[in-house]
């Protein structure tokens, strides 16, 4: 990369988070005023921040790997150690993940307490940040070194080996997320009650009676409301957040509960699978064109970082084709809950709630939702199933 593009990078990474640190040291003394709920300003400016992030998060990337890269990077022909790499590859992620807390807290916790979508504390959000980069480290580190040992020993067909590995891993992922990494973070109980009748009678219907009804405190964190409907083998779960029974009626709950079962009945995690499959493919082969180097080895601490920034970026270019089928599945799961609860009204009900509990615009401009958006408008789901419920 040209010198003065890394320079750049360097810059805009400084600048930036020189900003949000000023900005977080102000918020965490004098919080900043309530703003007015206004969706499509929320909406604009969460666009805005996203893109900013993905920009600052490539700028990274870029620094770590064509500006400490090089100056770590073992000579010509050598080898470097499974220790030094395991550091430096740690220590690489420890870092970048406190560069980022500045960002965060201002662009997340800040933000959302602006607009009155979360209560969360200062002390309870540093909690989680803590505890979501012991996990990522915990995670992150052995997977990164048994990439760096496949391309040592298998220096072309890497890519392949490393996506046959990814299939397994995605499967672990479904069962061991849900599991044992979201406790971490909230209090699961179980759901009782009417309504936990009528959600089993429902699952029953379609298969998974056997899943666990959970109750989780989604307010611990935010305002926003949601459910969903996870887990594989025997570890489904259907969780409904605390938010989402406090605030909407029954009838309304129970559709967007449907939905999500939409999403297991309809087998969209397998779907997941296949299609996270194909992209990991495509972001290893063009990631490993990118960043190979001759006379240099991808598996050394400086040859991964050239690889995950090559990896950000096939990753960004695999990033519309996946938001597509991600809204192909959504409109899926609303037919579902449509034909599962016969009740086409409650669902425009529970959508228009959610728009207004949630701050979330009506249509995004189109290009943005072409480029990342992982649901179709509320517009066009509102009109769809109040039409069906004509």
């Amino acid at each position: 990369m040209p010198r003065f593009l890394i320079g750049l990078a360097g810059g805009l990474v400084l600048g930036y988070t020189a900003v949000r640190a000023r900005e977080a040291w102000q918020e965490a003394r004098t919080p900043s005023p309530p703003l007015p709920p206004n969706p499509a300003a929320y909406g604009r400016l969460r666009r805005g921040l996203m893109l900013a992030g993905m920009a600052r998060s490539l700028a990274t990337l870029a620094v770590v790997a064509f500006a400490a890269g090089p100056a770590l990077e073992p000579k010509e022909g050598e080898a470097e150690g499974r220790a030094r790499r395991v550091a430096l590859v740690f220590a690489g992620l420890a870092l970048t993940s406190l560069v980022d807390v500045p960002a965060d807290y201002v662009e997340g916790i800040a933000l959302e307490r602006r607009y009155g979508l979360s209560k969360q504390s200062d002390a309870d959000w540093l909690s989680d940040r803590a505890k979501s980069t012991a996990v990522s480290l915990a995670i992150g580190v052995p997977l990164i070194e048994l990439l760096a040992t496949a391309i040592e020993r298998a220096p072309r067909s890497w890519p392949w080996l490393a996506t046959a590995a990814g299939v397994p891993l995605l499967i672990a992922a479904n069962v061991i997320a849900p599991t044992y990494i979201a406790p971490l973070f909230n209090r699961f109980e179980p759901l009782e009650g009417d309504f936990e009748r009528e959600v089993r009678s429902l699952a029953e219907r379609y298969g998974a009676g056997d899943a666990t009804v959970l109750r989780v405190d989604m307010s611990r964190q935010t305002e926003k409301a949601n459910a969903y409907v996870t887990g594989l083998f025997g570890t489904k779960r259907i969780v409904i957040g605390d938010t989402l029974l406090g605030n909407f009626d029954p009838k309304e709950t129970l559709f967007v509960v449907a939905h999500e079962l939409g999403h297991y009945v309809n087998r969209d995690v397998w779907r997941g699978v296949a299609l996270g499959t194909g992209a990991a493919a495509f972001v290893f082969l063009g990631g490993r064109a990118m960043a190979e180097r001759p006379g240099r080895s991808l598996a050394s601490a400086a040859g991964l970082a050239r690889l995950f920034f090559a990896f950000s970026v096939f990753g960004t270019l695999a990033g519309p084709p996946l938001a597509a089928f991600s809204r192909s599945r959504e409109r899926a799961a609303d037919s579902f809950a449509l034909q599962a609860t016969s009740d086409g009204a409650a669902g425009a009900a529970a959508f228009r709630r959610l728009r207004e509990r949630n701050l979330a615009e009506d249509e995004q401009p189109k290009w943005a939702e072409f480029l990342f958006s992982s649901h179709p408008s509320l517009r066009s789901r509102i009109a769809r199933l109040e039409s069906a419920s004509r």
